[in-house]
């Protein structure tokens, strides 16, 4: 068995504290700035990581590196904009966050003041490794929020985006969303089909690339 690495843990669990509570809180935020009262009246409009947190979704991202909060409850009939761009506009909001948190953790490299690969033992070092693992997995949340499988975000960002016979087939998909996410996780760990890491993991290690080098 493998030792701990207690470092990448705690940067695990700081990332999954302010990511997954700037994400949820994204899309309370917008909601209620569409007139949606919903999430603040379920207390969800706060930076409290405790009103986000899963404990399943949590454990998740400290063991397996990709997990999920709370989702943020919305009424799409109190949004100002009643048609599908409301929701677009809330569903969006999450996985955008992810990525300006990214963008803001990769300054200090696009300003030359660290490099990724710093060689350890220094206080520098260790806050450059920490901000790549912080960059990563928010890109792992971004890129893992936008698959379009319900109840991820990205099924009703690809909703608005589609003509009506595609809506008409996310429709018939939403039952089964989160089987088909399962299988896809089966998949990655029982054969070498890693669907998941195609669509999360190498997308998010090229972008981290472009943010850091």
């Amino acid at each position: 068995m493998p030792p701990i690495d207690l470092f990448s843990v705690l940067a695990r669990l700081v990332t999954l504290v302010i990511a997954f509570t700037v994400h949820e809180f994204a899309h309370a935020w917008t909601a209620d700035r569409l007139g949606d009262a919903t999430p603040r009246l379920n207390g969800r409009l706060t930076l409290n990581p405790l009103a986000h947190l899963d404990p399943i979704g949590s454990l998740l991202l400290l063991v397996a590196g990709f997990g999920w909060a709370k989702p943020v409850p919305v009424n799409p009939y109190a949004l100002r904009s009643r048609t599908p761009a409301g929701l677009f506009m809330v569903s969006a909001a999450g996985p955008l966050s992810n990525l300006l948190l990214a963008v803001l953790a990769a300054l200090p490299f696009r300003a030359g003041w660290l490099a990724p690969n710093l060689v350890s033992g220094s206080i520098l070092a260790s806050l450059s490794a920490f901000l790549v693992e912080f960059i990563f997995i928010n890109l792992v949340l971004l890129f893992f929020n936008l698959i379009p499988l319900s109840p991820l975000d990205g099924e009703k960002v690809l909703e608005y985006l589609l003509p009506p016979e595609g809506k008409d087939v996310l429709a018939r998909l939403r039952p089964y969303g989160a089987m088909i996410l399962l299988a896809l996780v089966f998949l990655g760990t029982a054969t070498r089909l890693d669907l998941l890491g195609i669509l999360v993991q190498a997308p998010a290690q090229r972008l981290l690339g472009l943010l850091v080098l």
